[in-house]
């Protein structure tokens, strides 16, 4: 009888541990970024910035990068099947940044908008190298609150130089 309640016991414990192991969560995945061109990705600026990197921006956790990885970037993904988040530092001024173009101040970093189709990608524009953050759409002001004030630790302000007008 005892042999049977044993053997009983073992059973249950077995099932447990198999339910608990296919009720695991599933690693995420290696998010792929896109490599542009960032002539100043491995620049001093550039580390200094990704040292101080939060862990999480609201919903966004911090995501391993995919093989191969860009230099100077780094990437953030929700739970749910959104687009990541998406930094890099170090690129050139962006085209479309000229003078009288509209800046926005988040703390205490100033931004260039670029819209995409279902994102949009903000650019540091009073920084020593230029930072772009892609968000998706509706990922709400946290990601970019966090990684200003990331920006302002690690860097210090410049006057934007924007190219000239068109």
């Amino acid at each position: 009888m005892i042999a049977a309640l044993a053997v009983a016991a073992l059973a249950v414990v077995g099932l447990l541990v198999v339910a608990a192991v296919r009720e695991a969560p599933e690693k995420p995945r290696p998010v792929a970024i896109a490599g542009v061109p960032a002539p100043q990705a491995d620049s001093d600026a550039c580390r200094a910035l990704l040292d101080v990197l939060p862990e999480t921006l609201g919903d966004y956790h911090r995501a391993t990068p995919a093989d191969p990885a860009p230099v100077g970037a780094a990437a953030w993904q929700s739970d749910t099947e959104t687009e990541p988040v998406v930094l890099r530092c170090g690129l050139d001024r962006p085209v479309d940044f000229v003078a009288g173009a509209p800046v926005q101040a988040v703390d205490e970093v100033s931004w260039f908008r670029m819209g995409e189709e279902g994102r949009s990608t903000w650019i540091t524009v009073d920084r020593p190298v230029y930072v772009a953050l892609t968000l998706p759409d509706g990922s709400g002001p946290t990601p970019i609150q966090l990684i200003s004030g990331a920006v302002a630790r690690a860097m210090p302000a410049v006057p934007p130089n924007p190219g000239p007008a068109r």
